[in-house]
């Protein structure tokens, strides 16, 4: 995310965050700080979910080479 798109979801979950605040519903209000802290964090470090999912799979998929050779299948 670019330019004013970043600014313009940032202000949207802001003022749904507001909305959910003042209607006393928390559940929503937790899923929508999460989901702007989690655009922040990606938005500055580059690491995203799709890179954690990789790094899982590529590990699950390196620990299952050969197994059923060690296990002597």
């Amino acid at each position: 995310m670019d330019g004013l798109m970043y600014y313009g979801v940032l202000l949207l979950l802001l003022a749904l965050a507001y909305i959910f605040f003042q209607h006393n519903n928390s559940l929503l209000l937790f899923v929508v700080v999460a989901i702007g802290v989690y655009i922040v964090y990606s938005h500055e470090t580059g690491y995203t979910a799709t890179d954690f999912k990789d790094e899982v799979v590529n590990s699950i998929n390196d620990e299952a080479e050969g197994f059923a050779e060690r296990k002597g299948l």
